[in-house]
Order: C-alpha cells, then structure tokens, then sequence
C-alpha cells in the first residue's frame, strides 16, 4: 500500500465525504497526482465505513466537516433531495473551479477554498481566483487551463440584433435612425438596415 502525503489524503477524504464512490476517487487520484491506489486503499478514508474505522482524528474531522459543508450547501437547492444525485449532476456540467474565500451554490462549478489548494484539477476547463492567489493563478496558467480573476468585463454585444433594447436605441440614435421611443424589441429589430 502507497504511503500518502497529507495534500492527497486530504483530497481523498473531501472527495469520499462529498459522497464521490471509491472507484471516482481512486480515478481522480491518479488524474491529479499521478498515484495509482485500490478502491480498498479509499475505504480506509471514510471513518463511516468498516474499513476506516482506524482514522485520525485529523482526518474524521476534516471528513465530518466537509460532509456537513456539503450537505448545507445543497439544501437550499430543490433537485438535492440527495445530497449525492446532485455531485452526479454537477459533473455533467461545465467543469469550472472556482478558488473564493466565499463559497457559491450554482450548479457544476466547484467552490474551494484559497486555503483549500492542493494543486491543479486536471479536469477543471476553467477556473477563477478570486482573492490574492498567485500561486493558483500560476499553476493552472501553466497547465494551459484558462484562468481569470473573475473580474473581466462583459464584451459589449455589436450585433444590433442581438442587442437588448437600451443598447439597440442607443445604436439606432448613433446611427441617425429615427424611432418611436415606445417601440417594441421587434420593431426596432425591424429598422436595422440589411447589410
């Protein structure tokens, strides 16, 4: 049995109390570190089943707080009735990391902690660090994962048919186009010129 450092155990035991299975675990251990463990090697990081009933208190703990954090972050959302059913469906989701000192609820992204960093996701298509992180920033830059601070400006839409109505007026009235100010979205539409 490979002897562990503490940045994957830890990885193990909050993925097992978010209610990942072995065989999850086991396959996102290899993906983020390299390390190959059996699916019985997992078992021991989950102080709720027989196998790891010899955990330390280190380890039980941080398992029952990120359980306990789990589980408060998905009742308030009406499809995690069980808490589980949700993880499976933020993994269909865009997979998107968030690293924030203020943890979110939105479906398919993952909140972590700054703190919380034990090196890249692999799986991550994008992340965003919100807070002073340069480590974070800087290792998933070098992994050629598309990483911000979350702080980036909207671009401004230039298709006047996709423009919301304020936009699409003050697009009309820069181009010289005369319009009744209580027209409809479709109506204005309808007086952009073909190009």
């Amino acid at each position: 049995m490979a002897v562990l450092r503490s940045e994957v155990k830890a990885f193990i035991v909050q993925a097992l109390a978010c209610f990942d299975t072995p065989s999850q675990v086991v396959a996102a251990v290899k993906t983020e570190f390299g390390i190959e463990i059996t699916r019985q090697q997992c078992e021991t990081h989950d102080p709720t089943k027989f196998a790891g009933q010899k955990l330390g208190k280190t380890w039980v703990d941080l398992f029952h707080a990120a359980r306990k954090r789990f589980r408060e972050e998905t009742t308030d959302i009406p499809i995690a009735n069980r808490a589980y059913r949700l993880r499976g469906l933020g993994r269909l989701a865009e997979k998107a990391e968030i690293y924030t000192d203020k943890p979110g609820k939105e479906r398919g992204v993952c909140y972590r902690l700054l703190s919380e960093f034990f090196g890249v996701i692999g799986s991550a298509t994008e992340v965003v660090v919100d807070g002073d992180a340069p480590d974070i920033f800087d290792a998933y830059q070098a992994a050629g994962i598309k990483v911000s601070d979350g702080k980036e400006q909207e671009v401004p839409e230039t298709d006047p048919l996709k423009m919301k109505v304020p936009e699409l007026k003050e697009w009309l009235t820069a181009k010289g186009i005369a319009f009744d100010p209580s027209a409809k979205k479709e109506d204005l539409q309808a007086l952009v010129p073909a190009e």
